[in-house]
């Protein structure tokens, strides 16, 4: 029996989390364990164990982890050591994301503040040098953040998305994509961010609301038809007015053509009719400029229409007198509006809300531009496969191989692929994976090496990030080799992503998966929401309000922030941090080490390793515990941490020490010896499989209080290897 003088001296002070994390990380990492393989070397599991993979969402390397990563880490090391736990083949690969635009801009803005220089004034190996160190410098931070979170990631399989085994795995897919006909370059409209001077995707615009003026007016004093727009200066563009077929108001109309002079610019506008015009919005006609927007590009598609370019990628004008010539867009629309008052032609000026694109990273207004770039065309047909790109990230959802939770996100998913343009990769900055193909005068050569010969120049541009990113869960794996790795640990069990890059990264994981695989990337994907202060607002310097996870991790240690984002999450709804409540779960670690105290005290070495015969009122205790435990291992494994959380919490905290430790004292100093031997193995047991629950979600202090209670001989001396209460 443990006398209260000789319980392990560390449990008579109370629980410090910052003297005890670091060590029990080096702990873990020592043994190896957070790889399968060392598991299965040292017989803890079986070779042919049923698999349990995960993957990182890489973070992007611009800079630290903040508190949604911490919410990331918290639900994924859940479910490795999980699965860990019962016995799996688990495997949490980590790794790091270039993140392309956003890399390149950041290192560019601290050249352009400190130096005052560009990164032409830098050339682009030395600018490349220059984001490489940066880069490496985020990932070294970023890396002991995600330790310092108690990540159970196998770090010898550590991806970036950069490094040589990814790009040899980009040139790879690239270049059966460009033979397969699914990679092309053309000539087609494209989200341009005149600022950072390159293409952005449709999922990288950061739509802005604000105030603008809606214009009424006709291109001429004879012209028919009224038309209403934002942006009077893309009107010298318009080759078309498009209205609906089934609007009575322009019938007589439609097919006509007239000739105008617009603001000293002559256009040829042709009445058309188009089924996807409102004839309820505005004046129900649609100034058709197919050159400046993704809608009226479409039109022209289907109304054979031509495209004149009339704003360049800085935004200037680029036709016109000098009224117009090379002035700013804001600055060619006053002039407009200027002349058609003048002109008597505008009839209607009203303020209204608007929603602006601008990009996400530098902030530029967005000008829709046409320009020769490369695309991935997702709804032209594989061959030999009988379906298309849109098909292979449709198909497995709405079978089910796929399930995404929240279910609801299931509309949004299959509506975003309904709306898919073909997806345009590449972007023009010097940070990335340069485009595999190669010119030589007219011959154009597409490989996964340099082609043989002098004269050969490689295409300037770079690749879409999520291109690259894309291919995560079975490039980390070793393909484009068919190695043991892919075949033992692919497809992954689950993906745990935020909501908001459910387009950018989850559709195209599946679409590249399904084009290089003809399988799917994970069975699951868990989404979690975004983490905002306790006010609702986004975590920013300029508000001043926190965020730091590991600034948090220092007062209250890894283990409490975990607990609060395991509790306090649901998947796909936004979480609002409360410190008050976090500081709650450091409370709960002490509680934990004390009542781990009391029961030390009070049992000896035989009472964790015995057969239990308890009295009747023990074994109802103990049963109450069991269907506890049972309860907690259905709701992890349906991904309901914050149920599995809350029961746990509960359950020890106020059953076990609240009410069952308070009524054992009495127990304990009594003379029934054959209740008090009972009550002694009940705490005992209960208390071991207590922290053994808890593990998943407070590795840290559950591990360090495995070390100091005695086990039973089929536990292994590290918990985190330990068997699940069964």
């Amino acid at each position: 029996m443990y006398p209260d003088e000789n319980v392990p001296e560390i449990l008579t002070k109370p629980y410090n989390p910052t003297e005890t994390e670091q060590r029990i990380y080096d702990k873990w990492l020592a043994s190896g364990f957070f790889s399968p393989e060392k598991m299965i070397e040292e017989g803890i599991i079986k070779e042919d164990a049923e698999t349990f993979t995960i993957v990182l969402p890489p973070p992007n390397v611009t800079g630290v982890l903040h508190m949604g990563h911490a919410l990331m880490i918290s639900w994924q090391d859940i479910m490795a050591r999980f699965a860990r736990m019962r016995g799996k083949r688990a495997l949490w690969i980590p790794g790091t994301d270039h993140a392309a635009i956003a890399t390149q801009s950041k290192v560019e803005a601290q050249i352009k503040k400190e130096e005052g220089k560009s990164r032409h004034d830098l050339g682009r190996d030395a600018m490349l040098a220059r984001i490489d160190a940066f880069a490496q410098s985020s990932h070294d931070t970023i890396v002991s953040q995600v330790k310092a979170m108690g990540a159970s990631c196998d770090w010898s399989r550590e991806a970036f998305t950069m490094d040589d085994n990814r790009n040899l795995a980009v040139r790879t897919i690239f270049s059966q994509m460009y033979k397969d006909g699914l990679i092309y370059r053309g000539h087609r409209i494209v989200n341009w961010d005149p600022k950072g001077q390159t293409t952005i995707a449709d999922d990288e615009i950061v739509y802005e609301e604000r105030k603008a003026k809606m214009y009424t007016f006709k291109y001429s004093k004879d012209f028919p038809i009224s038309i209403s727009t934002t942006r009077p200066e893309t009107k010298i563009g318009d080759v078309a007015v498009a209205v609906n077929p089934e609007d009575t108001r322009y019938s007589e109309f439609v097919g006509r053509e007239y000739d105008a002079v617009f603001c000293g610019v002559p256009i040829h506008i042709k009445i058309i009719a188009d089924k996807e015009v409102d004839k309820d919005f505005g004046t129900g006609a649609l100034g058709v400029t197919p050159a400046h927007s993704m809608t009226d590009w479409e039109i022209a598609d289907r109304h054979d229409l031509p495209r004149p370019q009339v704003i360049n990628e800085y935004a200037k004008m680029m036709v016109g007198g000098e009224n117009l010539l090379g002035k700013k867009t804001t600055e060619a629309r006053e002039v407009i509006v200027e002349w058609l008052r003048a002109e008597n032609l505008l009839e209607k000026e009203e303020e209204i809300a608007q929603n602006i694109s601008t990009a996400e990273r530098t902030g530029g207004i967005i000008e829709p531009l046409p320009k020769l770039q490369w695309f991935i065309a997702v709804n032209k047909e594989i061959p030999g496969r009988g379906k298309t790109l849109k098909d292979i990230m449709r198909e497995p959802v709405e079978s089910g191989a796929i399930k995404i939770l929240p279910d609801h996100f299931d509309k949004t998913y299959f509506h975003w692929i309904d709306n898919l343009r073909d997806w345009c990769i590449s972007r023009q900055i010097w940070y990335g994976h340069r485009i595999p193909v190669w010119y030589k005068g007219d011959e154009v050569y597409c490989g996964i090496d340099a082609p043989i010969g002098d004269g050969w120049i490689q295409d300037e541009d770079t690749l879409d990030t999520w291109f690259s990113s894309g291919l995560w869960t079975f490039s980390t794996l070793g393909w484009p080799n068919n190695t043991k790795e892919l075949e033992i640990y692919h497809p992954t069990t689950v993906i745990q992503p935020g909501t908001e890059i459910l387009f950018f990264w989850v559709a195209r994981m599946i679409l590249m998966t399904g084009y290089a695989l003809d399988t799917i990337p994970f069975k699951t994907v868990l989404l979690n929401g975004m983490v905002r202060d306790s006010q609702g607002r986004k975590f920013s310097k300029s508000l001043g309000n926190g965020g730091d996870p590991i600034e948090t991790a220092q007062k209250y240690g890894a283990d409490a922030i975990r607990m609060y984002f395991a509790i306090a999450s649901t998947p796909g709804t936004d979480t609002k941090l409360y410190e008050d409540k976090i500081k709650g779960y450091k409370h709960f670690a002490n509680k934990l080490w004390n009542i781990t105290r009391f029961v030390m005290a009070r049992t000896d070495t035989a009472h964790w390793t015995a057969t239990p015969a308890y009295t009747e009122a023990d074994q109802t205790l103990r049963n109450e515990f069991d269907a506890i435990a049972q309860d907690v291992t259905k709701d992890i494994d349906a991904y309901r941490f914050y149920l599995a959380g809350e029961k746990l919490y509960h359950y020890i905290w106020s059953t076990f020490a609240d009410t069952i430790l308070e009524g054992s004292k009495q127990i304990l100093d009594g003379t029934d010896a054959d209740a008090k031997q009972s009550r002694q193995v009940l705490l005992a047991t209960i208390l071991r499989d207590s922290i053994k629950l808890l593990h998943p979600f407070m590795p840290f202090v559950t591990e360090e209080l495995w070390s100091l209670i005695p086990h039973q001989d089929t536990d292994h001396e590290l918990l985190m290897v330990s068997k699940w209460p069964n």
